[in-house]
């Protein structure tokens, strides 16, 4: 059963769904996104928060990175939402402006009966031969070494993955792909890929869900839905070989480690950060833009809404486990927005 922000994130993506249908003159203030269910729990409870401080109101469907980046080339939605940077090649031919909106960080969750699932340590190396196949039972010789002190069920391993398009699933497979030479070799990394086992279900709540049904399960999502859903997140071996336990001082560690003055496009990575105490997988998550919008005022309020979150969001950010980008980044980032024009005039600041 999903819980209470899962039920709201999908009863969200409904009504933004059905919005569309319906933008007119007369809702001419709504902004519209799609993407990433990755920062959808942060993108709405900014939307919420922008629109009771007097802001636009936010429709934003949680339809995965894949869709997002597909809607915001069609230009039927204001902004597209990815995990997964977008190449410089098709952000130019596309006319598009890629900047990161907020840090996250994808967990390994767990079902094992009788197990605590947050006493289980793995490597990358050895979740990726699971996610190959290779590994298939809970008391396999390999995880038992790890964990002598658990006593580990002798049933199937059930993996879970997104079936959809997914930013998440292209933050999870480029870690693996860097930390197991297997999964690199079969399955390698991208928003889809050619899973070798396991069930597909579709978002992060999805994922959420299918592990939390389905005893032995195991699946990645993002940080906000492992914690909304009471589920246990396992701890991960991080580059300097300590097993971490996914919080947010963890995930700060990492992020602290993000090259963003060399970050073309401003895709930092946080991947296999160094730090004893940083979590392996942290990324931003990204927010495109037209460079060529037939309504430009509709880029200007959709830099409004991120601008305010920048502003007054920290809070929730905290609330939800997300990471703001750091004050110096922020600029960045309004940098980048005054590069945007129409007519001969910056679009950044708006008016």
């Amino acid at each position: 059963m999903l819980t209470q922000l899962a039920s709201r994130i999908l009863r969200a993506m409904a009504a933004a769904i059905a919005s569309t249908f319906l933008i007119s003159t007369a809702t001419a203030q709504n902004i519209t996104g799609a993407g990433a269910t990755f920062p959808a729990p942060i993108y709405s409870t900014w939307g919420e928060d922008y629109a009771k401080a007097g802001g636009d109101r936010l429709n934003y469907q949680a339809l995965g990175s894949g869709a997002g980046v597909t809607q915001i080339i069609n230009r039927t939605v204001d902004f597209g939402a990815s995990d997964s940077p977008v190449a410089k090649e098709k952000l130019e031919k596309e006319k598009l402006l890629q900047f990161p909106a907020v840090i996250g960080a994808v967990v390994v969750i767990v079902n094992v009966p009788g197990v605590d699932g947050t006493k289980i340590h793995l490597t990358g190396d050895l979740l990726g031969e699971i996610y190959v196949g290779r590994v298939r039972m809970w008391n396999d010789a390999k995880i038992a070494a790890l964990n002598p002190t658990l006593k580990l069920p002798q049933i199937p391993i059930s993996p879970a993955y997104r079936a959809d398009s997914s930013g998440t699933t292209s933050i999870f497979t480029k870690y693996l792909s860097g930390v197991s030479p297997i999964f690199k070799e079969r399955t390698g990394a991208g928003n889809s890929v050619a899973w070798r086992t396991g069930l597909g279900a579709p978002g992060n709540a999805g994922v959420a869900a299918a592990v939390k049904n389905i005893k032995g399960g195991i699946g990645y999502v993002e940080f906000a839905y492992a914690a909304d859903n009471g589920m246990q997140a396992l701890k991960l071996a991080n580059k300097d070989g300590k097993f971490i336990t996914p919080t947010v001082p963890a995930f700060l560690e990492a992020a602290t480690h993000a090259d963003w003055e060399k970050a073309e496009n401003m895709a930092a990575s946080m991947l296999s950060m160094p730090g004893a105490g940083s979590w392996p997988i942290v990324s931003p998550t990204f927010i495109l833009v037209p460079r060529n919008a037939k309504d430009p005022s509709r880029v200007q309020r959709v830099l409004k809404y991120v601008d305010w979150s920048f502003k007054n969001g920290a809070a929730a950010a905290d609330r939800l486990h997300y990471i703001m980008l750091p004050p110096e980044v922020q600029d960045r980032v309004r940098a980048q927005w005054a590069t945007l024009s129409a007519g001969g005039k910056p679009l950044w600041p708006a008016n």
